[in-house]
């Protein structure tokens, strides 16, 4: 019998047309490395990145709408660190509520999706 084995990617959505702007974000604020994309699912538009053995895909889609509750959470090794990294490029952002067995932080992509940063504590 089949079952589910894991997460192969996450997708979030972004405006049409908004891969440079992209690139830019997750790319060399957030440091991920870009990952090609099927020809046959380039044509689509959007971008794929490596985000340690998972993937993070945006996907280009008409009538955009930020997604503000649902979202990726990017595991981060010294989220003090990766928090002034991110302040040094131009990007607010500050600790959320921690949880009894993590640190945690939520940030906005430049088109509005939701993405929390979580350091799991040992």
């Amino acid at each position: 019998m089949g079952k589910i084995i894991g997460i192969d990617h996450v997708q979030l959505a972004m405006p049409a047309g908004a891969e440079d702007q992209a690139r830019a974000f997750y790319g060399a604020v957030l440091g991920l490395d870009e990952l090609p994309k099927p020809a046959k699912l380039a044509v689509r538009g959007g971008v794929w990145f490596a985000c340690g053995a998972l993937q993070l895909h945006l996907g280009a889609e008409a009538g955009f709408q930020p997604a503000r509750k649902a979202h990726p959470a990017l595991l981060v090794d010294d989220l003090a660190a990766y928090l002034s990294q991110l302040q040094a490029r131009g990007l607010a952002a500050d600790y959320d509520e921690p949880l009894e067995d993590a640190r945690r932080s939520t940030i906005a992509d430049p088109f509005g999706n939701r993405i929390e940063l979580i350091e799991r504590l040992r």
